[in-house]
């Protein structure tokens, strides 16, 4: 893989530390890289510089995908909790996600798990995107009354039948069967990064609407092809009413040695005849140098901060011996 090449493949993934070979090579695609690297190289690009632990290959499982046929046949419905707030409590998060397209719905926040709540989620779902034809969720008290003694109708089910709107409900203990609004779940835990701590509800609430208009309009979707769910929810259905990355080993391998720099205060790192800026906010922190024939690879404490072509050949002098730099 040429120098420029592997210095944007692990730019692509320090930035999105959750991002694995298949996205950044749909990421270069679409970005018209040449050349074109393979999703192994990729791969083998991110095991060479120690951000990911190679694995052995597991052999593939049977397994049966279904989905609807096309959007607004059915939408996916949960309450997910997580948020964690200034004041102590966390919130709740009714999500949806549409069946075909995986298209978010709906993602609003609660202080707590209550019916209002929750049909005021769907409520909102509707008015921003129509009426389903089913809904189906688990069987939270939240979403329905079919088995309590005696069974009852609860608000949920009231308004999708006053909306001709079928509502399934899973089996017990069958999570699998809600399988797209749980993996949407993982995946918004991991993006969104809900361990944070958030201010109010009302700065969650906004920072879960940026990251849902990300999903929504711009994130490539595996199953999808690479679209995005809104391409496909708005062009199939018709009209209707900072991960901490792990540091490679200190040993260099051969055509590899480690330097050790200091950045200066307008977050420049120079090695040899090369200056390389990491950012302001590292100024003043000792910073080792990865230096391989044609990459440098720049690593605060135990962090990947850069990654960069080299472009002088000639040797580079130690300033300080390798691994003496003080570690965070």
């Amino acid at each position: 893989m040429p120098a420029p090449l592997e210095a944007r493949v692990l730019e692509m993934r320090r930035a999105h530390p959750f991002w694995g070979p298949r996205r950044i090579l749909a990421e270069l695609v679409r970005a018209k890289a040449e050349p074109v690297p393979s999703e192994s190289a990729v791969y083998r690009c991110l095991v060479r510089a120690g951000v990911i632990e190679p694995v052995r290959r597991r052999r593939s499982e049977a397994f049966k995908r279904w989905e609807r046929a096309a959007p607004m046949e059915l939408w996916q419905m949960d309450v997910v909790g997580g948020f964690h707030l200034a004041d102590g409590s966390t919130a709740k998060a009714l999500t949806g996600i549409d069946d075909h397209s995986r298209f978010c719905v709906s993602a609003r926040l609660m202080l707590r798990e209550r019916t209002q709540a929750v049909c005021d989620g769907l409520a909102a779902a509707m008015r921003a995107h129509g009426v389903p034809e089913q809904i189906l969720t688990d069987n939270g008290k939240v979403f329905t009354g079919r088995f309590h003694a005696p069974p009852v109708e609860v608000l949920f089910d009231r308004i999708c039948r006053e909306n001709g709107i079928e509502h399934l409900l899973t089996a017990p203990r069958s999570p699998t069967t809600t399988g797209k609004v749980e993996r949407f779940h993982r995946t918004m835990r991991l993006e969104l990064d809900t361990g944070q701590v958030f201010g109010s509800l009302a700065l969650a609430q906004g920072a879960l609407d940026e990251w849902v208009a990300y999903y929504n309009d711009e994130r490539p979707h595996q199953s999808l092809d690479q679209q995005t769910p809104a391409s496909r929810f708005h062009g199939e259905r018709a009209p209707r009413p900072r991960a901490v990355l792990e540091r490679p080993a200190r040993e260099a391998v051969a055509g590899q040695e480690w330097v050790s720099r200091k950045v200066t205060a307008n977050g420049v790192v120079c090695v040899g005849a090369q200056q390389v800026s990491v950012g302001k906010n590292f100024s003043g922190s000792p910073c080792d140098v990865l230096v391989s024939d044609g990459l440098l690879q720049f690593w605060i404490g135990d962090r990947l901060v850069k990654a960069a072509a080299r472009t002088d050949p000639r040797p580079i002098r130690k300033k300080r011996a390798a691994g003496t730099s003080p570690r965070r």
